[in-house]
């Protein structure tokens, strides 16, 4: 079993950084693929970020390239999302997630229901 519990979150205005980090309980962290969501009020779950536990390999959505970026430290067993230039429309809740998978490319990372475990997602709010 892993646990993660994300943190980071908070209110900004637009044009503000915020760091995210998911911390996980368990297992050798670099045995998961990690992937980022987010669930805006009244919208379905976007998927992110992808980076695989080998750190062979991460992957971004285009909406979200440049701006955000995943790294992780094995050691402390967490990952971060790193998110630069926020605007209004990152307003949502942000979720991490684990795959038991070293790589991304060994299943379909933007799947939501491809991943074991979930954190339980913290609020960014990006205000105009």
């Amino acid at each position: 079993q892993v646990q993660l519990v994300e943190s980071g979150g908070g209110l900004v205005q637009a044009g503000a950084s915020l760091r995210l980090s998911c911390a996980a309980s368990g297992r050798t962290f670099s045995d998961y693929s990690m992937g980022w969501f987010r669930q805006a009020p009244g919208k379905e779950r976007e998927f992110l970020a992808a980076d695989s536990g080998s750190g062979r390999s991460t992957y971004y959505v285009d909406s979200v390239k440049g701006r955000f970026t995943v790294s992780r430290d094995n050691a402390k067993n967490t990952v971060y999302l790193q998110m630069n230039s926020l605007q209004p429309e990152d307003t949502a809740v942000y979720y991490c997630a684990a795959a038991e998978e070293e790589d991304i490319d060994n299943y379909d990372f933007e799947r939501g229901d491809e991943y074991d475990y979930w954190g339980q997602g913290t609020q960014v709010t990006v205000s105009s």
